[in-house]
């Protein structure tokens, strides 16, 4: 799971919303893993690998939903997701490290 908009803030300028879809979408082929994108509020794209929480905010739709979707890797720089959500993955991912490794 993608923190996206922690992720589109970790980067000066900051990653166009729909290339950092396209971005992750190649990093997640390489890596093997399924993508699923989670914007607060709208989203770039409809598509099933991008969610749009609407008026719910995306770190309570992760930690919510991790517990639904184990096991999943969650890319976000932020501690309190990452205590809320981050117990149950396999592998978590600073938002910036991310961004600078699928912008290369």
């Amino acid at each position: 799971m993608i923190d996206a908009r922690n992720v589109l803030r970790s980067l000066w300028p900051n990653i166009p919303e729909r290339r950092l879809v396209e971005l992750a979408r190649a990093w997640c082929v390489r890596e093997r893993v399924q993508p699923l994108l989670v914007f607060d509020g709208r989203a770039p794209v409809d598509a099933a690998d991008v969610v749009a929480t609407g008026g719910e905010s995306a770190d309570d739709w992760i930690a919510r939903e991790a517990q639904l979707h184990a096991p999943y890797w969650l890319v976000t720089s932020d501690r309190e997701l990452r205590r809320r959500a981050g117990g149950a993955a396999e592998r978590v991912i600073g938002g910036g490290s991310f961004a600078r490794t699928v912008t290369r």
